[in-house]
């Protein structure tokens, strides 16, 4: 999810755990204990927070965050979003793209018809699903669930011109 352009929310704070001042964790990352490799996030008031232990528990992650040592203390961080840089995120491979970099890029097909913008994606595990909302210049008032389907279904991608080309008509399911 961004937040900004400049921005990245990596997850959130859930409720306290322990006596410690440990909490639970909601990673966004893939795998979920990506989130582990950052140590010190932004909590989106100009809040910065240091997080000098964590680690999985279960199917989750649980993490210590600097100055926070009770129950009490951490209640007040349960729900805040946990904010990177997105210039600290790994480079990634030619071809392939953060869920953040997706969003909000113009969908078009082949005839050149506007389908809409990428208004976020859904994991489904066989592949993703790109959510598409209408927009002011698209073909009509309907959202379209595209499968993230490189070369089948996405031709191009154009960071720059923050455009989507698919391979998708506008009354394919209907």
């Amino acid at each position: 999810m961004v937040l900004s352009s400049d921005k990245v929310c990596l997850g959130r704070i859930g409720a306290p755990y322990g006596i410690k001042g440990w909490v639970k964790m909601i990673s966004f990352t893939q795998p979920r204990d990506n989130l582990l490799s950052y140590a010190v996030f932004n909590a989106g008031n100009g809040k910065l927070l240091e997080m000098d232990a964590g680690k999985q528990h279960g199917k989750g992650l649980i993490g210590h965050f600097v100055g926070y040592d009770t129950p009490e203390a951490v209640r007040e961080l349960t729900g805040t979003q946990l904010l990177v840089a997105a210039d600290t995120l790994p480079r990634l491979d030619q071809g392939d793209y953060y869920w953040h970099q997706l969003t909000g890029l113009k969908v078009v097909n082949g005839a050149g018809v506007v389908l809409g913008r990428v208004d976020s994606l859904i994991e489904t595990g066989a592949n993703d699903v790109l959510v598409v909302e209408a927009t002011d210049d698209s073909i009509d008032d309907r959202q379209r669930l595209l499968p993230w389907l490189p070369e089948q279904v996405v031709l191009n991608v154009d960071l720059d011109a923050a455009l989507m080309l698919v391979d998708w008509e506008p009354d394919w399911l209907d």
